[in-house]
Formats: structure tokens, sequence, C-alpha cells
């Protein structure tokens, strides 16, 4: 006997041996073909080699390959556990030619193989052909010697593969092993073939034709070879068994579970460890290849796939979470062959014991609840739609595990009123939010998300991507295609742009198609939360609804991008360090040129603040840690420590991104533990550099850093530092010579400034300051008062007060006022000595002379007063305001 490990490293093996490119499985999610939630089959990540858009990584290859079928038509989840070849998840050994050899060497190696290096026994090996196939039916009969009997004629498109309406297609010619008399079935084609006797192991897709419109309209230049062997299927014929699920992969997990559960997996709990097994291998794949559950998408397909398995692990009597305690056994089978299974084992294993711990409650709940509403039920009655929904709805409930909870008991679900609650609620839902202000279009979103679904972000891990355009808007309504020239905004099934929101600006990017279309995407935004709408211009090309198209992100933006938010979380974490665990964010922009991150404080930054803010942020990107993301619940999150961030919509699991050093301040926690679902670094060195450049006020209580990264704080250092040259070369010093010559500069301009000043005031003392026609500093008599009137030209308003109480002591008794010339302008003074200022107010008296300068007001004292005006060309006027008053 072979283990399935050895079967597979013969395939791998036999096929390299024979000129073929071993090829790595690929990705469960197949980002080059949109129409596919999951790859299913071994060609998918060859399909765009096949179709010509690609070249081929070689002439010929192999591959085993990761395949998951459980949504969409290729969906086998509810017959898995119940059957003897039902997998969600199973691996595809195939063999490929591009181009190179056909049906005669494709049926050599498949027979080679089969019967020479594995020893399977001929007669026990019957092919099929399609039935207009004569050149596969004489090869069989030529390579094989099989006899006619043994080489049948199919009429169905069993035996035809397409790709599709459009594309390659060609006959297929099928291999099947016979189990024995024993058991139940006829061979192909016979009215008995839905038995289990012949079962098919191998399947050769001869691609020889283009097809069109679901038409044949010629050959291939290159006919081609495709073909697919189930690994499940092939170990169960080696091995000696009819049944996949006693193989010794699903055998030794199958261990594993009834060790967990002290249940052996006989009689009705055969089934339950059944799922377990194969749920537990496509979950655990799925999360390795980074899909996490999630409501939506290939998300919701891997929740359903996960809740299906713990709720038999809850009827085999599992009295704590169980699944994630069986992915050591899963990573000792496969892990070998599959390094990204030993990889992600942490993720996983975290995954499935948050879910299932969750799911434990929602199914206690739920369970109770299905059993009272359904306690004078019996078999052949139908549990009411509403009921369903109220489960759904308000317990979390899903509708196919309450079909899958009562078809034990031969009681059926309404379906119909299950999906008539639900469109009330979307109905609801959507009268609310067009009812909340918000724009005119949202009927048009709404229209949209309920036909599509939610768009599905594949950016978290790549910027590249196919998808199918599902709508098309032009001018505020949709339509089915656009041309050349047109503002569009375009809908896909799948992206990897990121939509704006949480503060991160929307990528940018071009999506680009067949029949030379381009569209240079300027931005994405994300209408009702679920739907990422890409805005640009369609530059050449016709785009129209179904379409397949290529979406490629600017990346040199989206790294920019990405660099700023993950600096916004480590500035965060620097803040409250800093200034206090008060500091909570209030607001932020990550744009791909700066940052901007508004926060609770009650005072500006000090210099020495912001210079240790900008060192601690730094010091973190010097260690470069790489950036984790974990998906947990929003309270199990904060729970931890996570911030969660302003502004964010949170479901009922978030992302949670850990950042910088661990264990930093002795708590064993990461520097940076914050809520977010933007997009960041691998590493916190890939930021670069960090630099702040303004702290200001936004409103009380709130302040807001503006900074750079990367690239953009680089070039800001460099353009400081040309500034720095510039001015050094003016002042002919070397650059680390500057402070000090410009600091003696502007004590050297302090001196000039004292000794202009007291010349200033000299010469206005002297008699000699006067100007513009005005009267020297003479005493004067009016109405016996002594009087002191006098206009400088160019003397400072600081000056004046000086220059007044000189005049006071000079008169001993009397009125003085100095009009001051600058710039057009006059600075007003009037001071009266203290034995007047019982007759004479200096406030008065400076109020009449800023009056006739054309200014309002004035203010001092009663012994000295200032004021000013625009008009000083009428200093002379303001003097004589003042003899007047004086002389009433």
């Amino acid at each position: 006997m072979s283990s399935t490990n050895e079967i597979r490293r013969s395939f791998l093996d036999y096929f390299g041996s024979n000129g073929h490119a071993v090829t790595p499985s690929a990705p469960l999610v197949p980002y080059n073909d949109p129409t596919l939630m999951f790859v299913n089959a071994g060609m998918v990540p060859f399909k765009n080699v096949f179709t010509g858009l690609e070249t081929p990584p070689a002439p010929r290859a192999t591959s085993s390959q990761k395949c998951v079928r459980a949504g969409g038509k290729h969906n086998d989840l509810d017959n898995v556990g119940y059957t003897a070849r039902h997998h969600t998840f199973f691996e595809m050994l195939g063999n490929f030619s591009f181009g190179d050899y056909f049906k005669e060497q494709a049926i050599i190696h498949a027979w080679s193989l089969l019967t020479k290096e594995w020893g399977l026994p001929p007669e026990k090996l019957i092919a099929t052909v399609y039935h207009t196939d004569d050149e596969a039916f004489d090869l069989w009969k030529k390579i094989a010697g099989l006899p006619d009997d043994k080489i049948i004629r199919i009429p169905t498109k069993d035996n035809f593969w397409a790709m599709g309406d459009d594309g390659p297609c060609g006959p297929c010619s099928e291999i099947f092993f016979d189990h024995g008399d024993h058991i139940p079935g006829g061979p192909p084609g016979s009215p008995d073939e839905d038995g289990d006797r012949f079962i098919e192991i191998w399947n050769l897709v001869f691609m020889q034709y283009e097809q069109a419109a679901g038409e044949i309209t010629g050959e291939l230049p290159k006919p081609s070879i495709d073909t697919g062997m189930g690994l499940e299927r092939i170990s169960a014929v080696m091995q000696g068994v009819h049944d996949n699920y006693d193989t010794d992969t699903f055998k030794a997990l199958i261990a594993a579970s009834e060790g967990l559960t002290g249940v052996q997996a006989q009689g009705a709990q055969t089934a339950s460890h059944r799922v377990i097994a194969d749920h537990l291998r496509s979950t655990s794949f799925l999360i390795a290849d980074g899909v996490l559950p999630s409501n939506e998408g290939r998300g919701y397909v891997l929740r359903r796939i996960m809740r299906r398995a713990m709720r038999h692990a809850h009827l085999l009597g599992a009295k704590e979470p169980l699944m994630h305690r069986l992915v050591p056994a899963l990573v000792a089978e496969m892990g070998q062959a599959y390094p990204e299974l030993g990889r992600a084992e942490a993720l996983v294993s975290e995954v499935l014991e948050r879910e299932e711990t969750r799911f434990r409650q929602t199914l206690d709940k739920g369970l109770k609840l299905l059993d009272e509403a359904t306690e004078s039920m019996e078999a052949g009655d139908s549990l009411p739609g509403e009921t369903a929904f109220r489960l759904y709805d308000t317990y979390g409930f899903p509708y196919d595990l309450t079909e899958d909870a009562l078809r034990a008991r031969g009681i059926g679900v309404d379906k119909d009123g299950f999906d008539a609650a639900m469109a009330q609620q979307k109905a609801a839902a959507r009268a609310a939010w067009k009812g909340s202000g918000a724009a005119a279009d949202g009927e048009l979103w709404f229209d949209i998300a309920e036909r599509e679904g939610a768009t599905e972000f594949t950016g978290y891990s790549a910027t590249t991507g196919e998808g199918r355009v599902v709508a098309l808007i032009v001018d505020g309504a949709e339509t089915d295609h656009a041309v050349a020239g047109t503002d569009v905004i375009v809908l896909t099934n799948q992206t990897p742009f990121y939509g704006e929101s949480g503060g991160q600006t929307g990528d940018a990017g071009t999506i680009t198609g067949p029949g030379g279309l381009e569209i240079v995407i300027s931005d994405t935004s994300k209408p009702l939360g679920r739907l990422h709408a890409h805005s640009g211009k369609i530059v050449s090309g016709r785009i129209g609804v179904g379409d397949t198209v290529h979406l490629a992100v600017d990346d040199e933006r989206r790294d920019s991008i990405r660099s700023n938010h993950s600096a916004t979380h480590l500035l965060h974490a620097a803040l409250r360090h800093r200034l206090g665990d008060h500091v909570t964010q209030k607001g932020s922009l990550v744009a791909e040129d700066r940052l901007r991150f508004d926060f609770s404080h009650p005072k500006p930054l000090t210099p020495e603040d912001i210079a240790a803010i900008e060192a601690e942020v730094n010091a973190e990107i010097r260690h470069n840690q790489p950036v984790t993301t974990r998906l947990m619940s929003p309270d199990d999150a904060i729970a931890a420590g996570a911030m969660a961030l302003f502004g964010e919509k949170y479901g009922e699991e978030v992302r949670v991104l850990s950042m910088g050093r661990t264990n930093w301040n002795g708590t064993g926690s990461n520097y940076s533990v914050e809520l977010c679902g933007g997009t960041h670094v691998r590493a916190t060195g890939d930021i670069g550099v960090f630099r702040i450049v303004s702290e200001s006020a936004v409103s009380s209580g709130v302040r807001r850093i503006e900074a750079l990264t990367g690239e953009a704080a680089r070039q800001w250092l460099v353009g400081r530092e040309d500034a720095l040259k510039t001015i050094a070369g003016a002042m002919k010093a070397a650059p680390d010579e500057v402070t000090g010559r410009v600091l003696a500069l502007l004590d050297e301009r302090k001196r000039l400034e004292r000794e202009l000043a007291d010349a200033k005031k000299q010469l206005a003392l002297s008699g000699g300051g006067s100007g513009g026609g005005a009267a020297a500093p003479a005493d004067e008599q009016v109405n016996g008062v002594t009087f002191s009137g006098q206009v400088i030209e160019g003397l400072e308003a600081k000056e004046l007060r000086g220059l007044l109480d000189e005049a006071k002591k000079r008169m001993g008794s009397g009125v003085a006022a100095i009009a001051a010339v600058n710039d057009g302008r006059a600075a007003f003074a009037v001071a009266v000595t203290d034995d007047l200022t019982g007759t004479f107010n200096a406030v008065d008296l400076v109020r009449k002379g800023v009056e006739a300068l054309g200014g309002k007001g004035g203010g001092g004292r009663p012994d000295m007063a200032q004021g000013g005006g625009p008009d000083g060309a009428k200093a002379n006027e303001a003097l004589a305001a003042v003899r007047e008053a004086l002389a009433v």
C-alpha cells in the first residue's frame, strides 16, 4: 500500500522525469479568474496560458493543485460526510501540455503510470471517449490493448470539455477503475452508471478546437493537454479501499477527532467525524491562503464550512472547541507537501478557536429556540420561514444550519417565507437609509448591492487581479456599456482597489481588457460601505457589463498610502506615551503625499514634545518589525488592548493591526495595537522615515499633527538642506556655521536699532527732528499754558513715551504732543504734567489728535495717552487740534 503523500510524490516525480516542470499549487483564491469563487480544478492556474494571454512557464507542466468546491454551481457541501467521495477540499493531480504533445503521448503517459509505475491491473481499467473521437478510440486500442467493450463512446457533454462559451474546448477521455462486482453499479454509459462499482479516477482533456458563442469555429493552432486525477480517489484505489474516507490521511484525521471527543466513528457518528475531517482541511487551507470568515463572499462560504463542522463537533458531545485542536494532526499529514499550512498553523488555530467559541454560544441558544419552535412538529411538517428568519436575524442562526438541524427529523423549512422576510428587512433598511438625508443616488447603490452583493476586496494581499464587471454608471445612471472618452464608474465582483474609508484615500490605477480597453482610475469610493466604485475615464476601447477585466492598483501610490497609514498608528502610540492616555484619535487623513492626525489634547505641544514623539516613531521604524493582522470580535480586540480608531464602523469581526516591537514596555504587547481595516506596510521599516512638519490647533481641546514619510519626508528634508546651503552661500559660511552667524547678525541688528533710536531721540530733543514743515520743539503759550508740539519722521511709536517724559521735565508745567510718522501712518501721544491733570486729561487731548489723523479712540492715563491714525500727512493738524482744545 502507498500512502497519499507517496502517491502525490510519485505522480509529480513521474512527470518531472518526463520533461514536465513541477509547478507548486496555486492559492485557493483564483485571482486570474473572477468567475470562480475558489480554484476548483487543476487547470485553473493555467487558464491564461491556455487562452494565450500568458506565456507558458514551460512547454509541459505537472502539479498537485489544491481545490475547493463549496459555493456556486460547484457545491458539494451538503453531501460531504454522507457519501464516499464528496469533499469540500481535494487535490487534483494533473499534467499539462501547452502546444507540445497531444493525444497519443497523453494516453501513453496515463497508461504507463497507472499500469507500469503503479501496478494497477489493466483488466480493472475502462476508458471512455467522446462518441465522435475515433482517434482517441484507436489510440486506446493501440497503446493499452483494450478491447472494444472497454473503450466506451459517450455522446454527452460529460466527455466534451469547454472553458466557456468562448475559448478552447475539446473531447475528453476518462479512465475508470472497477472496484468489483460485490459493489452495485454498471460501467459508464449504462443504465446503472450512477452506482459505486466503476469510479472515474482520471480525466484526459484534449483541447483541439476554438469556439465562440458556444459554437466550434475551427481547430486550435496548438492543440494542448489538460488532465485531472483526484488524489483522494486514486489513493483509495491504491490502498485497496472503496471509500475515500478509509484512506490514510482521512483515517489519521478521524482518529484524532475520535481521540479528542472520546466517540468512535461508528454508526450515526461516522458522518460527523467525516464532516469534521473534510472541513478541517478546507477551512485550514483557505485560512492559510488568506481567506478569513466574514458575512460576505468567500469569507461567508468559509464560515459556513466552519460552522457545519462545528455543529457536528457539538453532535459528538464535544464540550470545548474542537477544530483548532485538530490542526496539528492536519499539519503532520499534509504540512510537508504544503509548507504554507505549517507557516499559518498559529493563525489557523486562532481563527478556528475564536470562531468556534462564538458559534457555540449561537448554537446553544439557536438550538434551544429551534426545539421550542418545532416541539409539536412531525416528519413532513415545515418550519415557517418567518421563524427561520427570526432565528437568523435576531440570534445569528444561519438558514442552512436550521435546514441541517431539522433534516434528521424530516422537517423542512419554508424557504419562500424566509426569503420574503429577508426582502422585507432589506426594504426597511433601504427606506431608513434613504430617509437619512443621504445623496439621491442611494437608490442606485442599493439596487446594485442587492442584485450583485458586496464587492470582494482582494487588496490586502495583492495589487492586481481580475474582476467581472457587474455594473457601469455614466452620468448618475446605470448603463450596459461605455466607450472611449466617457467618464465612468465601474463596479466589479472583486477588486484589489481600496475604497476610501477610515481616513484612507481610495486607490488609483488602471482597468484594462480585451479590444484595447484602458480606463485610468482616479479614485475608488465605497458606497454603502460594501461596494467598491472605481471612478475614471475610458482612454481607449469599450467596456460592457459582464466583461472580465484586469485591475491594477498604482503600486507606488499605494505604497506611499500604506506608509502614511502605518505611521499614523505609530504616531498615535507615541503621542499616548509622551502626553498621556487621554490622547485619542479625533480624525485623520491618509493620502499618498502626507498624513494628518487629529487628537485630543488641551494645549500646544512643546518643541521638546515634538522632538521626542518623532524620535520614538523613527526608533520603531528602524527596528523593522513585521506588521501582523488578526481577525477578532470588537469586544475581544479592545479587551486585548487594541485601540479603536475614530470614524470606523465595526462589524462582527475586525482586523487588529499589531506593529512595532513586542514587549517594548514590559507588558508583552506590541508597540501599537489598533482596530483598522486599511492597508498597511509589511514591516515598519517599509515606512522609511517619519517627519513632523506642523502642529496646530483644530478646535478647543483638539490638536493636529501633519507629517510626511518615505520619499515625501526625504524630499522635504532635502528642501530644507538646500535652503540652508543657499543661506550659507549668501553668508559665505559653512552650513554648520550658519546658526552662529545668524545669531551674531541678530545681536548686531539689535545693537544698531538701539543706537538708531538713541540718535533719533537726541535729534528730536535738540530740535533737529522736525519734518514736513513742522515746527521745531519750541515751547509756546496757549491760553496761559505752556505747549510743546513736534512732528518726527521715521520715529518708532514705542519711542514716544521717553521723548514726552523728557519734554515734561524740561517744561516743568505744561502739555506736550508728538506725532511720529512712518510709512504714511502716524502714532500720536500727549503728556500732561501732574499739576495740570485736574484741568486737562491726556486721554481727551490725544483723541482730538487721533481724530484729525483719521483714526478713532486712543487711551492711557490722565498724564500720558497714545493713539494713532492712517493719515500721517495730517500730523500738523493733529497738533493744531490739541492747541485748540487748550485754547478753550
